[in-house]
C-alpha cells in the first residue's frame, strides 16, 4: 500500500475483500497523499500464489496503508497478522476496518510506527509466516527492508515474502537463502513471492 503526507481524513474510495469469511465486504480508504491500495487483480494473483501457504500463518503487513494484503490474509484464515502503519489515522483506518468487519474473533495487531525501525528491533522469536513488502514508490524501502528481515530474522523457516515494486526499483537484491516462487509485472509495477529456504 502507498501512502504519504496526510491530505485528510476522510474516506476517497474503497478495497474489497476478494475471497474467503469477508468475501464481498467493501471498507473505506483514507484519502491521503500517495496511498493507493492494491488492485484487485494484482491481489488475486497474488492470493493465488499464496493458497497452499495463508491457512493457519502468521503474517505481517509491513507497509499497510489501507491493509488491504493483510485484511485478505486474515479472511483467507490466516491465524495471526499484525499491521505496521506510519500515519496515524491511516493506523485508526485499519482499526475501525477490522471492527468493521466483525474481526473480533481473529488474531491481529495494528501497530503505529516507522516499518524500518519496528524491523530494526530483535525479532525476539517473533517470526512471521508471510511477510507482505508493499513500500511507497521512489524511496528505496524495498531494499532496506528486505535486508532488515534477514538481519533481524523475521523470517520463518521456509516463510514467504511478498515484494511490490515500481519497475525502476525492480533490481533490489535479496539473501542467498531467497528464492524465486512466482513473479508477474504490469507496465508500472513489478511483483514477486520468494520463499526461505532451509539452510
Amino acid at each position: 500500500m502507498r501512502r504519504g503526507v496526510k491530505q485528510s481524513t476522510k474516506a476517497s474510495g474503497h478495497i474489497r475483500v476478494i475471497s474467503g469469511q469477508w468475501k464481498g465486504r467493501k471498507l473505506p480508504v483514507l484519502d491521503l497523499d500517495g496511498l493507493r491500495p492494491t488492485t484487485d487483480r494484482t491481489k488475486e494473483t497474488l492470493f493465488n500464489w499464496l493458497a497452499p501457504y495463508i491457512a493457519q500463518a502468521k503474517c505481517l503487513d509491513a507497509y499497510a496503508g489501507a491493509a488491504s494484503l493483510g485484511i485478505e490474509a486474515l479472511s483467507r484464515q490466516a491465524n495471526h497478522c499484525v499491521f505496521y502503519e506510519k500515519d496515524k489515522a491511516a493506523a485508526r483506518q485499519i482499526q475501525s476496518n477490522l471492527q468493521l468487519v466483525k474481526a473480533a474473533n481473529s488474531s491481529y495487531q495494528v501497530v503505529q510506527g516507522d516499518t524500518l525501525q519496528l524491523l530494526s528491533q530483535s525479532s525476539q522469536q517473533e517470526k512471521f509466516d508471510v511477510i507482505f513488502v508493499d513500500p511507497p514508490f521512489n524511496k528505496g524501502l524495498a531494499t532496506k527492508t528486505i535486508r532488515l528481515i534477514d538481519e533481524k530474522d523475521w523470517l520463518a523457516e521456509d516463510g514467504i515474502v511478498y515484494i511490490e515494486t515500481e519497475l525502476a526499483s525492480a533490481n533490489y537484491d535479496t539473501p542467498n537463502t531467497w528464492q524465486v516462487l512466482k513473479e508477474s509485472q504490469t507496465k508500472q509495477l513489478c511483483y514477486r513471492l520468494y520463499q526461505k529456504s532451509r539452510e
